[in-house]
C-alpha cells in the first residue's frame, strides 16, 4: 500500500476507525508515531501523518506535511466499454485502474445483455483499494450511457476497437475508442463511424471483450 485513501485527508487531525483502523494497525502492523501518506484522491496532494493515538477501536492521526504529488498515465485514455457480466468487470477494472485508463463509460449496446446492472458503489470501493496499492493520484472516473449513439453524441471524436486493417497504434491521437461487447458490434453500430476511426489489433486471433479493454490500455498508455 501506497497511502491510504481518507476523504478528510488534508484536516490538521483525522480519525481512524471500522476497517481503516483494522487494516493499518492489524494488517500492516503499524504503531504509534509511525508516519502515514494519506490522500483524499481529489487534489492531487498526499499528505504525511503521523499516528498520535491508538485504542482498540479508534486512532488519531496529526498532519505533520503535504506536498503536490500527481501519479498519473503519460496520456489520457477514456474508454467507451459495452456493457458485458459486472463480475466479469470486477475481475479485470483494477488492471484497467493501474494501467491508467482516465475514465470507463459503460454503455449499453446493441448486443449487451439488458440485465447486467452496474454495482458503481462496489466498483468505487474496487478502485479505491487499487489505487492505494498502485499509488494513483486521481480516482478513475465511471459513467454510463444508455446507447452507443448517446455516448458519440458527448465524445464525437471516439474510435472504435473493431476487426480492421487499420491497426491500433501508440501514436494516434486517440483519447477515447469504443470497445464491444460477446458478439461484437451490430453493422448499424459501425456505420455510426468513419471507416478511418475503426482501428483493430494486428493478429488474426479474436480477443474477449475484457481482454481488448486490457489490450488497448496497456499499448496506448504503457
Amino acid at each position: 500500500m501506497l497511502y491510504l485513501y481518507h476523504k478528510e485527508a488534508g484536516k490538521p487531525r483525522l480519525d481512524l476507525s471500522g476497517e481503516e483502523h483494522r487494516y493499518i494497525f492489524k494488517v500492516r502492523r503499524h504503531k504509534m508515531n509511525d508516519l502515514l501518506y494519506v490522500r483524499n484522491l481529489e487534489d492531487g496532494m498526499i499528505y504525511c501523518y503521523r499516528i498520535d493515538a491508538i485504542d482498540k477501536k479508534n486512532a488519531v492521526l496529526t498532519l505533520q506535511e503535504n506536498k503536490i504529488l500527481e501519479i498519473k498515465a503519460s496520456r489520457p485514455l477514456h474508454i467507451g466499454w459495452c456493457i458485458i457480466d459486472p463480475k466479469t468487470i470486477e475481475k479485470h477494472i483494477t488492471s484497467l485502474n493501474e494501467i491508467g485508463v482516465e475514465k470507463i463509460t459503460f454503455i449499453y449496446c446493441a448486443r449487451s445483455q439488458k440485465s447486467f446492472q452496474i454495482d458503481f458503489p462496489r466498483l468505487k470501493k474496487i478502485l479505491l483499494n487499487s489505487s492505494q496499492q498502485s499509488g494513483r493520484s486521481a480516482m478513475m472516473v465511471l459513467e454510463e450511457a444508455k446507447d452507443l449513439k448517446t455516448f458519440l453524441a458527448k465524445n464525437p471524436q471516439s474510435y472504435m476497437l473493431n476487426f480492421s486493417d487499420h491497426c491500433l497504434e501508440k501514436n494516434m491521437p486517440l483519447d477515447t475508442i469504443v470497445i464491444g461487447c460477446e458478439g461484437g458490434f451490430t453493422q448499424e453500430e459501425i456505420a455510426l463511424f468513419p471507416p478511418e476511426k475503426i482501428v483493430g489489433f494486428d493478429t488474426p486471433l479474436v480477443l474477449k471483450s475484457e481482454s481488448a479493454a486490457c489490450a488497448v490500455a496497456g499499448k496506448m498508455l504503457l
